[in-house]
């Protein structure tokens, strides 16, 4: 990142911190001299998911004071001699009082990090090891999760796809699958359905189709190409791309077969500038934004009162974009038009009220068994773990389906 952009975060934040003041919100508390550990699974500059944690890191330190100790590239072929624990034992040497963990597939390493450092406060973020009701409870006192819900974020992008599309056919770039997933497909089948279905009023079945590449980005040799991926969906007639991993490349096949004159579009995800690498065929970007919540757990240590608690933190529905508050937020880009536009912020509307709940059955999975009764709404625990994709999806379940 330019020393410009870098300044420009800065004073953002410091904006950020102005305005959360004036709206009443906890002060940040002076933290010079405390160090945080953030362990990234992907580059620290990917325009994504590592990204997005590394700029709430940066969030936290400008407010604070603290200062963010960074290992990026924690995945097995960019760091293969080192474990996460042993990433994490790392930056506790190097001082850090606090260590986040950024990826789902750190689980055994944070895991085994918290249990050999107990006087260490750890958050694995997207994990549920601090979830009492959970299916992976661990009882850590000093392990706490913390994930944003994703789950209205991918609707949102689904319709916005449903809006948009002109062939009826949306390809879902995806990385591994695991609950967290395939919850977030379905979410976007869901979002994509609805709207295609309720604004468009068409009754011809939306074409939805995933093809997972095996990660959470391309690694060669290990993973499926997700630029191939993406132009397989294109050439296939899918006119929308919807990314699910945490690089842009299904945005970035789009805007070059845009540049050639072709009809296309997408939807990237997790970083709140990712638009910028095709920002004329860009519908919009679901982001997660980690800093109020990390914010609060560094106020929590420095202050002597953390607490290993699951967070699974939702919108702020008044203003997706104020990134003091919400904990995931939704852009708006320059591809979607003005009466997709309008109706999406109607269903987003929807959504804020609770007039639009999408998890209500009936819904099937995949093999045809019942995932939702008719008229059941699903709990936080149906949604968070979520063993198959949905009747309706072309592509692979975890479970085979």
């Amino acid at each position: 990142m330019s020393t410009t952009k870098v300044s420009r975060v800065l004073l953002v934040f410091v904006a950020f911190a102005l305005i959360a003041a004036a709206c009443g919100d906890s002060e940040p508390v002076d933290a010079e001299g405390f160090k945080f550990g953030m362990i990234l699974v992907g580059p620290q500059n990917d325009h994504g998911w590592s990204q997005a944690h590394y700029e709430a890191g940066q969030y936290v330190a400008e407010l604070t004071g603290a200062e963010m100790i960074v290992q990026d590239k924690v995945n097995p072929s960019d760091l293969p001699e080192k474990t996460v624990d042993q990433v994490a034992a790392d930056l506790i040497a190097l001082g850090a009082e606090l260590v986040f963990a950024t990826s789902d597939d750190m689980k055994d390493g944070i895991l085994l990090a918290a249990e050999q450092n107990p006087d260490v406060p750890m958050i694995w973020s997207s994990g549920d090891s601090a979830w009492e009701d959970g299916k992976a409870f661990a009882g850590l006192d000093n392990l706490g999760n913390v994930m944003g819900k994703m789950e209205f974020g991918k609707m949102i992008a689904g319709c916005a796809a449903g809006l948009t599309t002109q062939t009826g056919s949306i390809g879902y770039v995806g990385p591994l699958t695991n609950d967290e997933t395939q919850r977030l497909v379905n979410s976007a089948y869901l979002g994509a359905k609805y709207c295609w279905e309720t604004y468009r009023e068409e009754t011809t079945p939306l074409d939805f189709a995933v093809t997972w590449i095996g990660f959470w980005f391309n690694i060669p040799g290990f993973t499926l190409d997700p630029t191939q991926v993406s132009n397989e969906f294109l050439d296939s007639g899918a006119d929308v791309l919807i990314s699910g991993i945490d690089t842009t490349e299904a945005l970035v096949e789009a805007g070059k077969r845009a540049s050639e004159g072709e009809a296309v579009w997408s939807v990237p995800y997790d970083f709140e500038g990712a638009c910028a690498e095709a920002p004329d065929i860009c519908l919009g970007t679901p982001y997660f934004n980690w800093g109020p919540a990390y914010l609060e757990i560094v106020n929590s240590v420095v202050n002597g009162d953390f607490k290993a608690e699951w967070q699974w933190n939702g919108p702020d529905w008044d203003n997706l974009t104020d990134n003091t508050k919400t904990a995931l937020g939704w852009v708006s880009g320059d591809g979607l038009s003005a009466d997709a536009s309008a109706d999406l912020d109607d269903f987003i509307a929807g959504l804020g009220s609770g007039d639009i709940n999408l998890f209500t059955g009936p819904l099937n999975y995949q093999d045809g068994s019942v995932y939702l009764a008719d008229g059941e709404e699903a709990t936080d625990f149906q949604i968070w773990y979520t063993e198959q994709l949905l009747e309706g999806i072309t592509g692979e379940s975890a479970s085979g389906g």
